[in-house]
C-alpha cells in the first residue's frame, strides 16, 4: 500500500510540475498589459516588428498599462480601441502625455491632437508626436459616421513616444457614446 502511495505522490508531483511549466512557458507574450476593469478585453497579434493592440471595452471608459517585457519596444505599435466614439484619448509615457479627440459632428477637424495640457496648441502632421487617427469598419474600410457600429479607432501611436524606450505606456480613453 505504501508503494502505491509514494507512486500516487509521484505522480502528482510530476502533474503539478509540468503543469506550472506549461503555464509559465505559456505566457511567453512581449507585453504585459493591465486594465483598469475585469471586463476589459485584450488582444495582441504580432508580425515582424509591428504589434497590434486591440482593446475592447464594454463600460466606455477605461486605461491600459501596457509593459514591455523585452529589451525593445517594436518599431510600429497600433491601437485598435472598440468604441462607439472617442471623446478623449491619452497616452502617457513618462513626463509626456498625448491627448487625442474625435469629434462626433461635422468639421474641419474631425480629429485632434494635443502634446500635454495645451489643448489650445493642436498638433499638425509636421509633429515628431503626430499619431494617424482613423476610424475603421470591422472590414478594413474606412468610415466618416459616428457613432461607430461593428469598428473600432485605429491609433498609430508615434515613434517620438518610445525615443527614450520606456519600460511601459499608460492608455485612458473615453467613449462619448457609453
Amino acid at each position: 500500500m505504501s508503494h502505491v502511495l509514494a507512486m500516487t505522490c509521484l505522480l502528482l508531483t510530476a502533474i503539478v510540475g509540468m503543469t506550472g511549466f506549461a503555464t509559465s512557458n505559456g505566457d511567453d507574450s512581449p507585453f504585459r498589459i493591465t486594465t483598469k476593469h475585469d471586463n476589459d478585453k485584450v488582444d495582441l497579434k504580432f508580425e515582424k516588428d509591428k504589434v497590434t493592440v486591440s482593446i475592447h471595452c464594454p463600460f466606455g471608459i477605461s486605461q491600459a498599462v501596457i509593459e514591455r517585457r523585452g529589451d525593445n519596444w517594436p518599431d510600429s505599435v497600433m491601437l485598435r480601441l472598440h468604441l462607439k466614439g472617442l471623446a478623449h484619448f491619452k497616452v502617457t509615457v513618462g513626463e509626456t502625455t498625448l491627448n487625442a479627440a474625435v469629434s462626433s459632428h461635422g468639421g474641419k477637424q474631425p480629429v485632434r491632437l494635443w502634446l500635454d495640457d495645451r489643448e489650445n496648441s493642436p498638433l499638425n502632421a509636421k509633429s515628431p508626436f503626430w499619431m494617424v487617427v482613423r476610424m475603421v469598419s470591422n472590414d478594413g474600410k474606412s468610415v466618416t459616421t459616428l457613432p461607430l457600429v461593428d469598428g473600432h479607432f485605429e491609433v498609430q501611436l508615434s515613434r517620438a513616444l518610445f525615443k527614450e524606450n520606456p519600460r511601459s505606456i499608460t492608455i485612458s480613453w473615453i467613449d462619448f457614446y457609453r
